[in-house]
This record gives structure tokens, sequence and C-alpha cells, in this order.
């Protein structure tokens, strides 16, 4: 634990309260943060699976905004981005906005932002495909480097949460759009598509050519996320639970 006055440097996420299968959130989140990172190549922050003398589990992930001096990076999230806060906005301020309105404000305040969008793209899709119905603006920041810009920070709080409440494909209200857009497909499954996405990427900035090379890897069967949820520390039930999410998600992403 730190001390008085000590700078903190990782962050411990014991189990929580008032989910169902409240046990399982620690491996949940540990797994879903390995997929992102050794299956799908996005930059995440440093984590670990970790268990008390009780046998209790918790996830520990090492903060990115720390310097090795114990100075701080300077990190802005996007309800402050947004301008959105309790006081403005009200209670649901963190979720009341669209993918395609965050993907702007990486326009508007990163100067290589062609670079970063494509992060930010491929970080939604990934939300989605693994159910993460609480990707709302908090849980996506800015982060200053090294040379004294900003660049898309590393991604974090990723987890399934379908395997805990009765969510929604997105967090934010809006989802996808910033109006009420929906391919096709979306209207007959109630689930967003390819051609949903792709619109997604067109409004953002991500080129039709990057579209592509971008979104292929999500919608191919990745034989090594079944591996990672085979070794986990879900119990076997949530781990076939987790699998069959995944396979039925990137069943409504292949569709046209």
């Amino acid at each position: 634990m730190t001390k008085e006055g000590e700078q903190g440097t990782y962050i411990l996420k014991p189990i929580p309260r008032d989910l169902k299968k409240v046990d399982q959130v620690p491996a949940n989140e540990h797994l879903t943060m390995q997929i992102a990172k050794q299956v799908y190549g996005l930059k995440t922050a440093e984590n670990a699976i970790i268990f008390f003398k009780n046998g209790s589990p918790a996830y520990i992930t090492k903060r990115f905004d720390v310097k090795e001096d114990n100075g701080k990076l300077g990190e802005e999230d996007f309800a402050t981005l947004a301008g959105k806060t309790k006081d403005n906005a009200g209670e649901n301020f963190k979720y009341e906005y669209s993918y395609e309105e965050a993907g702007l404000l990486i326009q508007q305040y990163v100067s290589a932002w062609r670079v970063e969008i494509e992060k930010y793209f491929s970080l939604v899709v990934f939300n989605f495909l693994f159910s993460n119905g609480d990707a709302h603006l908090k849980n996506f920041s800015l982060l200053e480097s090294s040379k004294g810009d900003y660049l898309l920070s590393p991604a974090y709080d990723l987890i399934n949460t379908r395997l805990h409440v009765d969510d929604t494909d997105f967090a934010l209200d809006k989802g996808l759009f910033s109006n009420d857009f929906k391919s096709e497909q979306y209207k007959k499954s109630g689930h967003p598509s390819k051609s949903d996405f792709s619109e997604f990427a067109k409004r953002i900035g991500v080129s039709a050519s990057r579209f592509e090379k971008l979104i292929s890897p999500f919608m191919e069967k990745q034989p090594f996320v079944e591996k990672l949820i085979g070794h986990s520390f879900l119990s076997d039930a949530n781990k076939r639970g987790y699998l069959l999410m995944y396979n039925t998600k990137r069943n409504y992403l292949i569709l046209e």
C-alpha cells in the first residue's frame, strides 16, 4: 500500500459488489485485457490477476500516467474533452454522447489524429465484439507523450460486461452515430454489422482502404481467443458463456 505523500503506481481492484457473478469480475477483466493485447495488438495498460491469502482474486493494473521520477503525465478523459460534468450534464453525463462525436474529439485535440483515430476505431470494434457495454466517455483518454503532445492512452477497463449485467451493445446512449443512422442489416438484427462500422470509420476519418485492413482481424475467427479463454481464471461455465458471446457478436459483425 502507498504511504502518505507517496505517488502510487498501481491500481488494485478487488471483487466488487452488486453484480451477478462478482467473483468472476477480476478474471473477466484480466482475460479481456489480455485478448486485446495478445490477439489484436491493442496497446493496453499493463495488468495481472493476483490472489489474496484467502484465495480471493483481484485485478491489478499499472498506472500509465506516472513517470519514472514519480511525476505525472498529462491525461484528459473524453468527458472532460467534451466539456461534460455531472453539474452541467446530469448524472449520466459520461453516457450521453456517440462514438462518432468522441472520434471527432481526437481530430480536434490530437495533431497526429490520423494515426490515433485508427487505434480508437479498433478499440470501439473490440468493445462491441467482446460485449463491453460500459465503454463510456471516462474510459477513453488522451495521454501526454514524451514530446509533450497528446495521443490516445493505452486501453483500460476492458471487460465483458454481459457476464454481469443485461446491458446493450454500446455504453453511449447514441451508439455509434451522432444521428439515427442504421444499416438495413442493423435494422433487421438489432445489432451493428460490417456496414455500420464502415460508415462509422468514414465519419471519423478512417480511409476506405485502411478500414478493410483494420476490420479484418475482428471478422476472422481467432483460435487464440479460444485458447486464452481456456487458460483464463474464469469458471468453466463462464468460459463457455464468454466464448459464446464472442462468436455471437462476430456473427453479427460479418453480416453485410
